[in-house]
């Protein structure tokens, strides 16, 4: 699928007033572009600084691109996905765009299920988390349970969105069942449990050595307050956002392989 078109393709993040989620989307977007050699890849924020993802889809057409591909980089099809990403697309059109734009799928589940790469990512950041140590890159449920992590509490941003909430939900179970240990969620804002109460629940079960999967994309302030939450309920290991982790670099390319196919929004 890698030669449907060589379309440009623009990386959608929230953006975050924390510098390192920037330098974390472009890192993202350095590995997508070498994971796939002669496709230009830019990287654009819906809020927190440039370059708006308007802008770029302007400069690409300016510069005769005949069509690109907008991949949202959100875990959740929550009100930045369904409300702000289609905005994006149509204030683009009434400034006068007029070269078709692909919009991907979300990272997260769609109506089509759980991608394995994301659980993939989930877990490589979790065992990282976990035996740091490791002098290879073998990631995977051999080497969670070596650690003795007997618990795991998928930490998440948080939304009102019930149906974005049910989401994250599938996610844990999905990992629980991946890694065959109990798992909560737990919640920087917007909904409980926090994540320190998702891990003081764990532990009140039983549980001596929890750990946590961190669903986020990048660092940020909500990041920092989930895994700060942890951290003070008795967390052992705190994984590192999902970030350029490969398995995530392939979950983009396919999400931009399937817009080009005709399948997103």
């Amino acid at each position: 699928m890698a030669g449907l078109a060589p379309a440009p393709v623009v990386l959608v993040a929230h953006g975050s007033a924390d510098p390192r989620a920037a330098r974390t989307t472009e890192a993202l977007t350095r590995a997508v572009a070498a994971a796939r050699p002669g496709l230009l890849v830019r990287a654009s924020y819906l809020d927190h600084g440039p370059p708006r993802p308007g802008a770029i889809l302007a400069e690409l057409e300016a510069a005769g691109h005949r069509r690109a591909v907008l991949v949202p980089l959100l875990l959740t099809a929550a009100y930045h996905g369904r409300v702000d990403i289609p905005g994006v697309v149509e204030a683009a059109r009434e400034a006068g765009l007029r070269m078709p734009v692909r919009t991907a799928e979300v990272l997260g589940p769609t109506a089509r299920g759980i991608d394995p790469l994301l659980l993939a990512g989930l877990l490589r950041r979790l065992t990282e988390a976990v035996d740091p140590a490791s002098p290879d890159d073998t990631v995977g449920v051999a080497r969670l349970r070596d650690s003795g992590v007997d618990g795991v509490v998928l930490a998440a941003a948080g939304t009102r969105d019930a149906a974005a909430r049910d989401t994250v939900a599938q996610v844990a179970e999905a990992l629980g069942h991946e890694t065959g240990l109990p798992t909560r969620v737990g919640y920087a804002s917007a909904a409980p449990p926090t994540a320190g109460t998702a891990v003081g629940a764990l532990r009140e079960a039983g549980a001596r050595r929890v750990a946590v999967a961190t669903y986020f994309l990048a660092p940020g302030r909500l990041c920092a307050a989930a895994l700060t939450s942890a951290r003070a309920a008795g967390a052992v290991a705190l994984a590192a956002p999902l970030g350029d982790a490969p398995e995530l670099v392939r979950l983009v390319l396919g999400r931009v392989d399937a817009a080009l196919a005709g399948d997103s929004r």
